[in-house]
């Protein structure tokens, strides 16, 4: 692990992604904890210890500094002011003039964990599973 317990430090950002001016520099060394304990308590709430397996493993070691990273970019790429929040789908059309858009951050939280994030840290898997709806042929037909 990364200083502060952040699973990924500005120099993983600044080599995964780009040089950074100060601002962004600033904000990402705010970001990172935060991040970091987001995602274990997301990892908790699948009932598992992010940090063990960080620890277990230097393969997913890097799988969840990569997310920690990627996380932090789309946080940075957001502008600070919700006048200019990005959307990640958007349609117009003309003459009747009809607009509308799908924010990549619904709500407006500062912390842009997707979904995918989540399935990339092996933390969502789909579910399946089978319920008999009809009696089984054992001769006891209570269900």
């Amino acid at each position: 692990m990364a200083d502060n317990n952040a699973f990924a430090t500005v120099d993983n950002i600044e080599a995964l992604w780009r040089p950074l001016t100060s601002e962004e520099e600033t904000r990402a060394i705010v970001l990172l904890p935060v991040v970091s304990d987001t995602l274990r308590i997301e990892a908790e709430r699948a009932g598992r210890d992010l940090d063990a397996m960080v620890e277990e493993s230097t393969v997913y070691a890097n799988v969840v500094m990569g997310v920690t990273v990627d996380i932090v970019v789309r946080a940075l790429k957001e502008p600070t002011t919700s006048t200019g929040a990005a959307l990640s789908q958007e349609s117009q059309s003309a003459l009747g003039y009809s607009w509308s858009g799908t924010y990549a951050i619904p709500g407006g939280s500062n912390i842009p964990i997707l979904r995918n994030d989540i399935k990339r840290l092996g933390l969502r898997r789909q579910r399946w599973g089978v319920q008999e709806i009809y009696a089984i042929r054992t001769g006891d037909y209570t269900l």
